[in-house]
C-alpha cells in the first residue's frame, strides 16, 4: 500500500468504504464475522483510511466498524458523519439536521457506537442550508478543541459552502461521488480543493460496482439493494450502460489490469491528495481493488479514460439530488 496526505491527516492511498456492510446494497445482511474478515484483511494489506456514519443501518454500521478496529486504533483514521439523522435516543429519525446541538448528541452517539474517545475526519454528511455552514463549522472547531474529533470534512458540499467552511476552520476533506462516469466535481470544485489544499475523497469510485465489469444482470441484487431505484439500473438505462462498459473493458485490457482496478488507478492519477474508498464484502473483490495502487497508466490512457462515454440516467434518484449542495 501507498500513503498520502488529505491535509495534515495521512492515510492510505485507498482506503474501504464500509457502508455496503450494513446499509442499501446485497450483501449488508451477512454475519458480522464476513464484514470483519473483510475490513481485517484490509488492515492486513496496508489499508489505514475506514469510512462509515451513523446514518448507515442506522447506527449499526459504526457499530461493527468499532468492532472490527478498536485494537488497531492506533494503526487506523476513522472518518464517521452527521446530519442525516435528528432527535434523540429512541424517537432518532432520518432529518437533516446540522444545529449545534444535534452535532454535539450525534459525535457523542458515534463515539459510543465506536467505542472510541476520538473520531479522525468527522464529516458533515449533506449541507444544511438552514444552519449558516459557519456555525456548523464553529461547533466542529469546538470538537477539535475537546479533543473529540481531529479534523473536519464535508460531504457533497458546493464551492461556495466550502470556500466559507474553509475561512472559518481549514476543511481537511471533501468526500463526493467522483468517478469515471460520475463527473460532477469538474463544475470546478476540484479546482477549488487544490486551491484551498483540502483533499478529495471519492465515494462509489466503480460506480456502484458497474465499472468492476461483474454486474451482468439485474438478478444478482436483493430485492431491497438500493440501486434497483436508481436511474442508471433501470432496466433499459442498465442496458445500454453495460455498452458503455466495453471502452473500459478495452482500455484495462491494454494496461493489463481488471476494469474495476483501472477504474481507482484513474482515480489515483489524477490527484495526489485522493484517497478513493471502494466498498466491497468480498475478501477477493477487495484485494483486487487494493491492487490497483501498482497500476500505472499511460497520460495517453488517462485522456482516454477522461473523454469515456458517460452513463445514462442520474447517479441518485431525484430527492437524493434535492440534497446536494450544487
Amino acid at each position: 500500500m501507498k500513503y498520502t496526505q488529505l491535509r495534515e491527516l495521512t492515510v492510505s492511498r485507498i482506503g474501504l468504504g464500509c457502508m455496503g456492510m450494513s446499509h442499501l446494497f446485497t450483501g449488508k445482511d451477512q454475519p458480522d464475522e464476513v464484514h470483519i474478515a473483510t475490513i481485517h484483511r484490509a488492515l492486513d494489506l496496508g489499508v489505514t483510511f475506514f469510512d462509515t456514519a451513523e446514518i448507515y443501518g442506522p447506527f449499526k454500521n459504526e457499530v461493527l466498524v468499532g468492532k472490527a478496529l478498536k485494537a488497531h486504533r492506533d494503526k487506523v483514521v476513522i472518518a464517521t458523519k452527521f446530519g442525516l439523522m435528528t432527535g434523540e435516543g429512541p424517537d432518532r429519525k432520518l432529518g437533516m439536521d446540522s444545529t449545534p446541538a444535534n452535532i454535539r448528541y450525534s459525535v457523542e452517539q458515534s463515539l459510543k457506537r465506536l467505542g472510541m474517545d476520538y473520531i479522525d475526519l468527522y464529516y458533515q454528511h449533506r449541507v444544511d442550508k438552514s444552519v449558516p455552514i459557519e456555525d456548523v463549522i464553529g461547533t466542529l472547531q469546538e470538537l477539535i478543541t475537546e479533543g473529540k474529533i481531529g479534523h473536519i470534512g464535508l460531504s457533497e458540499a458546493g464551492k461556495e459552502t466550502i470556500r466559507r467552511a474553509n475561512a472559518v476552520h481549514p476543511i481537511t476533506a471533501l468526500q463526493s461521488e467522483y468517478s469515471l462516469w460520475t463527473r460532477d466535481g469538474e463544475d470546478g470544485t476540484l479546482d477549488l480543493l487544490r486551491e484551498l489544499g483540502i483533499g478529495f475523497v471519492p465515494y462509489s469510485p466503480l460506480g456502484r460496482g458497474m465499472l468492476s465489469g461483474k454486474i451482468t444482470s439485474l438478478d444478482q441484487f436483493d430485492a431491497d439493494d438500493w440501486r434497483l431505484t436508481n436511474p442508471r439500473f433501470e432496466p433499459e438505462a442498465f442496458e445500454k450502460n453495460k455498452e458503455i462498459l466495453t471502452e473500459v473493458i478495452s482500455i484495462a485490457e491494454e494496461v493489463g489490469c481488471t476494469p474495476a482496478q483501472l477504474a481507482i488507478a484513474w482515480l489515483l492519477a489524477k490527484g495526489s491528495d485522493w484517497s478513493p474508498i471502494p466498498g466491497t464484502v468480498r475478501i477477493n473483490h477487495l484485494e483486487e481493488d487494493l491492487a490497483a495502487v501498482d497500476v500505472v497508466l499511460s497520460d495517453d490512457q488517462i485522456a482516454r479514460l477522461d473523454n469515456v462515454t458517460q452513463p445514462i440516467g442520474d447517479h441518485h434518484t431525484a430527492a437524493q439530488l434535492k440534497m446536494f449542495d450544487r
